[in-house]
């Protein structure tokens, strides 16, 4: 079509009326090239979702019919294959909505260095695998409580720092964070094979990969994606980098401070529990597994909790008004079939008042804010897959908690009688494992215990309870066998 209007163009006609043919023939040229990036890219994710799909399908049918496999093995391939497609679909979906123009920041308060740390300890193990040194360099004081917008902050450097290790064939990678003024800076820097100036709009455009040297898995839209989420949250991103010398990507954006500073080396464990009377929290979810998982959490440190699986149940244990004060706090699923999570918020803050607390869950960080409309009934909304440490410093935030720790007992050189005895390079990698633990990553757990699996042949005892308290899990447990050691 655009040849055929450049021959009209070329036939003749007055000079306003080939200028304007001109034009047409260009943005027509302009709109089939965008097109046909977007079908390359179309066939990039296809190819991405089917892989993990595939996964998925294989093994639940192999595990249906009563095959001869590993069921925690499956369950760990149909898992990771689960991660990916839903790291997929939220780039996905977060592209989608810069390009409409439907844009929702949420500012919620934030560990930083703990997000930083978590992002490091997600790639160390890849790192490691592929030969690679890398390093995590925080400042030795820095906010504990920041502002921003955690799940968006989070995906612009898991973009990042996958692409650097993904990218780098020897030498490091090097991920720093620094606070000065209210500004938040994250630094990605590698030793990989650096960007020609002449490529770095194209690495930054969606629905086009780079093409580099060698084929790389992913859909090609990490960095189109980081660049978006910079836009978005009023930041910049800048980019350092030249042909064989590495490259260094800059996130600069607005973190306000929500706390005093404090020392890095003081390292903070999970509570295991808190001053002064029990209190009492509702759950409500209608997924069996979720409630399981927050029950335990909650119950480790202390709280009495009761469960629903429905709006109604709920509505019935939290009772009436002559019932009030029987819960201090409800934690309430968004979205549940019959009334929805809102609904049951509604009712139990016309009921129970601004007294009893509620925090909201949801996959959908646009639903924060409530129903369209309306006010908003509750104290605290958390994104799904919540992380455990974060739910319980939301929890101890609205209900004005005082955490109890554990007592820091001196270091003791002699073994425990049932100690087991492991290699140095296998309890360094425990020795991460019981940081994870304590922040409750689970995706990062996986990756570090297979590396300590790689590492340790001779850690396979281990390296076989940790896979079953992982599967379970039961990371109370898991803490319990590291602290063994």
């Amino acid at each position: 079509m655009a040849a055929l209007i450049a021959g009209k163009v070329l036939s003749g006609g007055n000079v306003a009326d080939r200028a304007e043919m001109a034009q047409m023939a260009s943005d027509l040229q302009a709109a089939e090239a965008a097109n046909a990036a977007k079908s390359r890219f179309l066939a990039n994710v296809s190819h991405e979702i089917r892989s993990p799909l595939n996964a998925i399908y294989g093994y639940a049918q192999l595990v249906e019919r009563g095959a001869d496999v590993d069921p925690q093995h499956a369950a760990r391939v149909i898992r990771r294959s689960a991660e990916h497609l839903t790291n997929l679909v939220e780039g996905l979906l977060d592209l989608a909505s810069v390009e409409q123009g439907v844009v929702r920041v949420d500012n919620g308060v934030v560990r930083a260095g703990v997000l930083v740390q978590q992002v490091a300890e997600m790639f160390a193990p890849l790192a490691a695998q592929k030969g690679l040194t890398f390093h995590c360099e925080l400042p030795e004081r820095l906010p504990e409580f920041v502002r921003m917008d955690e799940r968006r902050v989070r995906q612009a450097l898991i973009n990042l720092v996958s692409n650097a290790v993904k990218f780098t064939d020897a030498g490091d990678v090097t991920l720093t964070f620094r606070w000065t003024s209210e500004m938040a800076t994250f630094e990605v820097r590698d030793t990989g094979p650096g960007i020609a100036e002449d490529r770095r709009d194209a690495i930054f455009a969606p629905y086009v990969r780079a093409g580099f040297a060698q084929p790389q898995e992913g859909a090609g839209l990490g960095l189109a994606i980081t660049s978006a989420i910079v836009r978005m949250l009023g930041g910049d991103l800048q980019l350092e980098s030249a042909p064989g010398q590495g490259s260094l990507f800059r996130i600069v954006i607005m973190a306000p401070q929500v706390s005093g500073f404090v020392d890095r080396a003081a390292e903070r464990v999970r509570p295991t529990g808190y001053a002064g009377p029990v209190r009492s929290i509702l759950l409500v979810d209608d997924d069996r597994d979720h409630l399981a998982v927050l029950r335990t959490t909650l119950a480790e440190v202390g709280f009495e909790v009761a469960l629903a699986n429905d709006g109604q149940t709920a509505l019935a244990l939290a009772g009436n008004a002559a019932a009030q004060g029987r819960f201090d706090a409800a934690v309430l699923d968004v979205s549940m079939p019959g009334m929805t999570g809102w609904e049951v918020a509604a009712h139990l803050r016309a009921v129970h008042g601004p007294a009893l607390k509620i925090l909201m869950l949801s996959a959908n960080a646009d639903e924060r804010h409530g129903l369209a409309g309306q006010a908003a009934d509750h104290d605290a909304f958390l994104l799904k897959p919540v992380e455990l440490g974060g739910l319980l410093d939301s929890v101890g935030r609205q209900l004005g908690l005082e955490w109890i720790y554990p007592v820091q007992s001196p270091s003791d050189d002699r073994p425990a009688p049932d100690a087991v005895a492991i290699s140095d390079t296998a309890r360094e990698h425990a020795d991460r494992l019981k940081s994870l633990v304590r922040i409750g990553h689970v995706r990062a757990l996986e990756g570090e215990i297979r590396a300590l699996e790689q590492a340790d042949p001779a850690a396979a005892p281990l390296v076989a309870k940790l896979y079953a308290c992982l599967d379970r899990f039961d990371l109370a447990a898991m803490g319990k066998t590291l602290e063994e050691l």
